[in-house]
């Protein structure tokens, strides 16, 4: 029996972004269909107060396998020049019970979660959309810089950040590798006037003020997932329709939705569906060009199953991966 074991540096040439999207589409749909059983996570706090440990167990029905995401949430990584996310996503398969592959869970992470973002604001956003605000600087605001470009034809982008001089020079990074036009700016509600605004933060107050939106943008929320911890103030929510991946998690753990909630500006009613249900066709998208959409993510086990079924798949084709004798 051979376990197969994908590095990160392996994940990106063989799931590329357009590829995680398309594998995105399959894990919504199934979730809001439910023809995926992904059980409640374990979230652990440990003992530093700030880091968490994460386990995220799911079953698929095509193909037929099961698996968990085992990981660590260590939010002062980046800062020693480590992902916040350290862990890996193991498969098994559903008939047998073998170990089918292990994969590095900050890479798939990342990717996973800027593909979502990506489906929804393919789903949502206006089809003219052309500029880009990323507030945050870090490795989802460089996964979410590719994977918009991916499905708009993105003329601009502004990124804002904290820290004024990693902003700078995550925009010349970026613009000299794409050679697109990308600029640092020192005010966030730049950023935040986009068509297109990523919100990657990992703040627990807001950074985005829906003063600052647009008429027809549309927002992905991205960096809260605590109940208390937000990244967009009351207004960004309360002029938006809101839509989420989990209508379960979103209401039980996301504070972007939940303090709005409990401040009476908005009821549970105002967040429309989840986006699975927009792709099938069970609820509404845009109506209107100038409507504000926010798609708020909190991450799902089905976004990370679906994408390492596809990339064990690529991967026994071309031959990548190491093959471990297991046991």
């Amino acid at each position: 029996m051979s376990l197969l074991v994908i590095r990160a540096e392996e994940i990106r040439e063989l799931l590329p972004v357009a590829d995680c999207i398309d594998a995105m589409d399959g894990a919504m749909r199934a979730f809001s269909a439910g023809e995926v059983t992904i059980p409640a996570r374990t979230i652990a706090p440990l003992a530093d107060d700030r880091s968490f440990f994460i386990l995220m167990p799911g079953e698929m029905l095509s193909p037929a396998m099961y698996g968990a995401k085992v990981v660590g949430l260590h939010p002062d990584n980046p800062a020693r020049g480590r992902p916040a996310v350290q862990g890996f996503v193991v498969l098994f398969d559903s008939h047998t019970g073998n170990p089918l592959a292990l994969i590095d869970g900050a890479e798939i992470t990342a990717l996973r979660t800027a593909s979502a973002s990506a489906l929804a604001t393919r789903t949502l956003a206006r089809e003219d959309a052309s500029s880009h605000g990323i507030l945050g600087t870090g490795v989802q605001a460089a996964s979410h810089l590719e994977a918009i470009n991916c499905i708009r034809d993105i003329r601009s982008v502004r990124v804002w950040g904290r820290d004024p001089d990693k902003a700078r020079r995550f925009a010349t990074e970026h613009a000299d590798r794409l050679g697109q036009d990308i600029s640092a700016v020192d005010d966030p509600a730049e950023a935040g006037a986009c068509d297109i605004v990523s919100v990657v933060t990992n703040s627990p107050l807001p950074v985005l003020s829906g003063a600052w939106l647009q008429e027809g943008a549309h927002v992905n929320l991205v960096g809260a997932h605590e109940p208390d911890d937000r990244e967009a103030d009351t207004a960004a929510v309360t002029r938006s329709r809101v839509y989420v991946d989990s209508l379960e998690g979103a209401l039980s753990e996301a504070g972007d939705i939940l303090i709005p909630i409990s401040e009476g500006a908005i009821t549970r009613d105002h967040v429309v569906d989840e986006i699975g249900n927009v792709l099938l066709g069970n609820a509404p998208g845009r109506g209107d060009p100038r409507q504000i959409t926010v798609y708020k993510s909190l991450g799902l086990f089905a976004q990370d199953l679906y994408a390492s079924a596809s990339l064990m798949e690529k991967a026994l084709k071309a031959g990548k991966g190491q093959l471990v004798e297991f046991p």
